[in-house]
């Protein structure tokens, strides 16, 4: 089936493009905001060749796999005519209960969410800056032990996948602005130049002027380049939406254009200086404190049991969609720790579902269940690579049991990749697509640890999961 006619399919079960008020998506999932629900045909939405799931939440999530929910988007904006933005004019009533409804929400998820819309179109960048850092990492120590030499060719060829790299996550806090302006409702500009402030040179010099800077450890400065990190950024432009608007309101339409950005930016430059970077540096360290504690210890019990639980239970915030949110700590560890240590852990939750359904195919092919054996042959393969959704919506969830039982599989691989320190320079997709995500001399250990969750997943659910269950699930 074609994309279009995949999409086609999609719209007509979600009521028309008129039922579509603005969509989105993310790696595996088309995300679409419905005008009204009463109109939405769930189960022949479910039903779809090509869908391989559905997520009723605020926005709908429609699990069509990777590479696809991109392809689907594309054609929605180009021949739907369907924006990632609500446009003016619609159905007000309609807005006004939405509103009340995410009014009615869980303050945290509704923040992880925000949070995580921020950041799933950078994902791709993410992806790509980590591996080019990671192989440029890894020219530079073969060189080092003599492996390879120090030609010209490859001393180019490192400084060139270093430039990739740095492009993108030298200037991470830029991209994070402009992103956080979007969902904020501020100029994206102006989001983007509270990015970059917080990483300009000119910092120091203020701090040293003001008696903020620390000299002889320049780390433990209150202000500094860099301080607060993206946690800083995201709550700046959070506070700059609301300064912008205010302004707004009382400036004349004739002046709009040039008072309230620069009035604007003054107050929040003020604020970033002296308030909020030093603020949340305060925030950042301790939230490094906890992770150096949790995922970064030298006391080997603490992490073989913080890694197993972590593992064990991070399924349920992809099953929410929520585990984007978790970004702005990989990002924290990055800046901090010279690597992110919390991605490989949590990517072992995949890997113990992959064990799982390979334990539930075996036991479907002794029962004769051919359509069961059909779901997980055409799932598996997107799990090893790490796109998880297909077997939670299609094998381990309308069990129950499995759900939990790969899980508590995938702590063992958990528990391993902490305990070995296995630290990634990026992150994105889990499973085997993530090796050249980690970092050269952890490529091993996360491989090792990946195996450890697919033998947890299969060992856990082959003794926990009936024939007789596996039989009757139709």
């Amino acid at each position: 089936m074609t994309n279009q006619k995949l999409l086609a399919e999609i719209v007509e079960k979600l009521g028309g493009k008129e039922n579509i008020l603005a969509a989105s998506n993310c790696m595996t999932r088309l995300r679409v905001d419905i005008k009204d629900y009463s109109e939405v045909n769930i189960e022949k939405l479910k039903s779809i060749e090509g869908v391989m799931g559905v997520v009723e939440d605020e926005t709908l999530q429609i699990v069509v796999g990777p590479g696809t929910a991109k392809k689907c988007f594309d054609i929605l904006k180009s021949e739907y005519r369907i924006s990632s933005d609500l446009e003016v004019g619609e159905n007000w009533q309609k807005n006004k209960e939405r509103i009340k409804e995410r009014q009615k929400q869980n303050k945290l998820k509704k923040s992880l969410k925000i949070i995580g819309k921020i950041f799933i179109p950078l994902i791709p960048a993410i992806i790509a800056a980590g591996i080019f850092n990671g192989f440029a990492g890894l020219i530079s120590n073969l060189q080092n032990t003599g492996t390879l030499p120090g030609s010209q060719f490859w001393n180019l060829t490192q400084l060139i996948l270093s430039l990739l790299g740095g492009a993108f996550l030298g200037y991470f806090t830029i991209f994070t602005g402009i992103n956080a302006a979007k969902q904020f409702g501020a100029t994206e500009g102006l989001g983007g130049m509270i990015g970059a402030l917080t990483i300009m040179a000119q910092i120091n010099e203020i701090s040293q002027s003001v008696g903020m800077f620390d000299a002889a450890s320049p780390l433990n400065s209150i202000l500094r380049s860099g301080k607060g990190g993206i946690i800083g950024v995201i709550i700046g432009v959070y506070i700059l939406a609301i300064i912008e608007k205010r302004i707004r309101k009382v400036v004349p339409n004739v002046l709009d254009l040039i008072v309230t950005p620069v009035v604007t930016m003054l107050i929040m430059a003020l604020a970033m200086i002296f308030i909020i970077m030093p603020l949340s540096g305060i925030l950042s360290d301790w939230l490094v404190a906890a992770l150096t504690l949790l995922v970064a210890s030298e006391n080997p019990i603490i992490s073989v049991i913080s890694g197993y639980i972590l593992s064990a239970v991070f399924l349920p915030m992809v099953l929410l969609g929520l585990h984007h949110g978790l970004i702005p700590i990989y990002a924290l560890q990055l800046e901090n720790m010279g690597g992110v240590s919390l991605f490989p852990v949590l990517a072992m939750a995949g890997a113990g579902q992959v064990g799982a359904a390979i334990a539930i195919y075996l036991k479907a092919k002794k029962t004769g269940n051919i359509k069961l054996k059909q779901i997980i042959s055409g799932a598996l393969p997107a799990g090893v690579l790490g796109i998880g959704e297909p077997l939670i919506y299609g094998v381990t969830l309308p069990l129950g049991k499995p759900f939990i039982t790969a899980g508590l599989g995938a702590g063992f691989g958990g528990a391993f990749v902490m305990l070995q320190n296995v630290m990634a320079g990026a992150w994105g997709p889990s499973g085997i697509s993530a090796i050249p995500l980690m970092q050269p001399g952890s490529m091993l250990s996360y491989f090792m640890g990946l195996v450890i969750a697919y033998l947890g997943g299969f060992i856990v659910t082959h003794l926990f999961i009936k024939e007789q269950d596996v039989a009757e699930l139709q």
